[in-house]
Parts: C-alpha cells; structure tokens; sequence
C-alpha cells in the first residue's frame, strides 16, 4: 500500500491576499502521519483542519472557519495538494487568507515541489464512492459516482465565455500540465459592488482573468483557451480534498460551485452506505 505524504521542509511565500487585499505570508511545514492538512492562524493563535465539515462560507471562495476565527480562499491551495497527493501539511497564515500568487494552483504547486516529499510512516487510504450521490441548488448541479479511479467532468455556462466543458482522469502529471495553470476569472462591471463588500480587493490583472463585454481584457495572461472551464475543475478539485482523504470516484459538475461541491460532501458523508474506505 503507498504511503502517506508530507512535504520534506518548510517553505514561505509572501503575496496579497485576493479578498482582503492584505499583504499575506504563509509558510507550509511538514506534519507527522495522521495530522491531515491543518491551517494555523499565526495572528490569532487557533488551528482549523482542513475539512469540509468546517466550511460555513462558500460566496466567492471556500471559507473555513471554526469558532470566531476563519481561513478564506482554501480551494487552489488544496487543489495543488490533492495535484501532489500530500496527506499532511501545516499552513502557517499571519492573515485571512493564503496568498492568492498567480490566482491558479500552479504556482502553489511550484511552491511545494521546490519543499520535496517525504514518506510518511502509515499507509495512504481512500474513501471509494459506492452510490451515486447528486446534490441540485437551481440549475447547478453536482455529482459524486462510483467509479475505479478518481475523475472530473465539467459544463460550465456563463455570458461572454459561453459554454465549455471538459474531461480530466486525474494523474499528478497531467494535474500539473492540464488544470493547475488555469486562473481565476471575474467580471470587470462586478469589481465595484464586490470592493464594497470587503471582497476581490486583491484581485489584478496580473492574477485574474478580467472580463467585460467583449471578453478577456488581459489576454496575454490566458494559458488556455477553455482556461474557465479548467479553472472550475481546479476548484472542484480543491473542494473535493476537504474530503479529508482522497476520493475513488468520478465528479460531475454543471453549473455549479463552491456551495454544491460542500453540500454534495455533506450529502456523502451523511449516509455511511454511500461509502467505504479502502487502501489508496
């Protein structure tokens, strides 16, 4: 059986925050085996498991929060860790949120490799889906099926990009080269009533695909051309590694975001035949 992973030493990036807009440094450390990945607020002295029973907010960013204290915009951060399969990890925040770097999990991901990895003394294990478990809000729609190995599908809708969809078998090589270059993306005419709501402070052309009525302003930041469907399978994946352990399943997602991908683990973990754990 494979064993479970942390990074080798620690290592420290400085950035702006995307919602608050604060200057953020965060430094990720090794964590003995069965410590799971865990964020530290360093300014407030409190820890807070990286697991999606912890999430209370979902508007523009998965929110972690226990108690008074909150981690906000944990999804690319925890999709670069599900792209290298680390099981335990220690985020140290002196603020709100990680840093947002290129606003992909690229840069994360770059981050970690440079740490190393390091095999842990217990075995890595899974929670394979046995029934297929689907969660609707509207017409978002997000699914979790059984499958032989871990997948994700994506159809995404919106005005000016229009639709695009995509297919990804997850592998940590094609991780890195297909879904983690892909940005974070906004709509130019929204900034101003999301400034006002202390939200995408932080946001610039230089980390967000910026659009406006006739498309991407800063298109010579565009990696793909199907960059906002990727970006959503990015997320999807970041969200689905609150799980807490690897998922053996195949993701289906239409439409949908932050909110259904925790209600849908909300609804997996709710029934105890919808899954079992198994070796990795």
């Amino acid at each position: 059986m494979p064993p479970r992973h942390t990074i080798a030493h620690a290592v420290t990036a400085t950035g702006t925050a995307l919602h608050a807009g604060v200057s953020v440094t965060m430094t990720c450390a090794p964590a003995p085996s069965g410590h799971g990945i865990v964020f530290r607020r360093a300014d407030l002295k409190a820890d807070i498991p990286a697991l999606y029973s912890h999430v209370e907010e979902t508007r523009l960013g998965t929110v972690l929060e226990r108690g008074d204290v909150k981690v906000g915009v944990v999804e690319h951060l925890m999709a670069a860790c599900a792209g290298l399969e680390i099981d335990d990890l220690l985020v140290t925040l002196d603020g709100p949120e990680p840093p947002i770097l290129d606003g992909d999990a690229l840069s994360y991901l770059t981050l970690l490799e440079g740490a190393g990895m390091a095999e842990q003394g217990e075995a890595r294990t899974a929670i394979q889906v046995l029934r297929p478990v689907t969660v609707e809000s509207g017409d978002a729609k997000a699914a979790l099926l059984p499958d032989d190995r871990l997948s994700y599908s994506y159809e995404l809708s919106f005005p000016v990009i229009g639709e695009q969809t995509y297919a990804f078998a997850f592998t940590r090589a094609g991780f890195k080269a297909e879904i983690a270059p892909a940005r974070t993306f906004g709509f130019l005419k929204e900034l101003d009533a999301l400034n006002r709501m202390n939200l995408a402070k932080g946001a610039s052309l230089a980390n967000t695909l910026a659009l406006d009525d006739s498309g991407v302003v800063n298109r010579e930041q565009q990696r793909f051309a199907d960059e906002f469907v990727r970006h959503k399978i990015l997320d999807a994946i970041g969200d689905m590694a609150l799980a807490g352990a690897p998922l053996i399943a195949r993701f289906e997602g239409r439409k949908s975001g932050h909110a259904t991908n925790n209600a849908l683990l909300r609804a997996l973990f709710a029934d105890p035949a919808n899954y079992r754990r198994v070796a990795a």
